[in-house]
């Protein structure tokens, strides 16, 4: 699925923000090493992080897939070889 430029702002910003709520979440709990987080906070932390991960993943993809589609050439021209293994330089004279 293509994605426009502005969908890809708006995907980048949710992954930024669900980043950004991992982050609030880690603060706020301590490392779980120092003070055991309960059932509750685990499952919060878990939920966020899931998210975030699921986010980032799938903005990584669309950026992707969006860099490998195939640009409109408006002229028409065509600039593939001749033949195997050689590289399009110019116009033939």
């Amino acid at each position: 699925m293509a994605h426009s430029f502005d969908e890809l702002v708006e995907m980048q910003r949710a992954a930024d923000a669900a980043q950004t709520q991992v982050e609030q979440l880690r603060d706020q709990y301590g490392p779980p090493t120092r003070k055991p987080w309960s059932e509750q906070q685990s499952e919060t932390y878990e939920t966020a992080w899931r998210a975030w991960r699921d986010l980032a993943r799938d903005i990584q993809a669309a950026v992707t897939e969006h860099a490998a589609a195939d640009v409109l050439d408006l002229i028409g021209r065509d600039f593939t070889a001749a033949e195997v293994n050689t590289k399009y330089v110019g116009l033939d004279p």
